[in-house]
């Protein structure tokens, strides 16, 4: 099975609280790598997502230490969905 990470990263204008932390995030740039393992199919080649990974702290944080936290898929595309909401 082959399978590959990619990155990007996420913008959030405003405040955040991840599910699995009791303290909010501070709006920011921020790394999430999602994994992905290759799908075989007739024609094409095609990937899906398997995980999702967020680095805290935001990116350009004065912050040294790094964490990367697993997030599932739908908690990203919620905090996603509701910061564009408030904008």
């Amino acid at each position: 099975m082959t399978t590959r990470t990619e990155q990007t990263n996420v913008d959030f204008s405003f405040p955040f609280r991840l599910p699995s932390f009791t303290a909010r995030q501070p709006a920011g740039l921020y790394r999430i790598d999602y994994d992905e393992v290759q799908i075989e199919a007739a024609a094409r080649l095609a990937w899906r997502r398997t995980g999702a990974f967020i680095f805290l702290p935001a990116i350009g944080s004065k912050s040294t230490a790094q964490q990367m936290v697993p997030i599932a898929m739908a908690d990203l595309h919620t905090l996603i969905e509701r910061d564009h909401d408030q904008s």
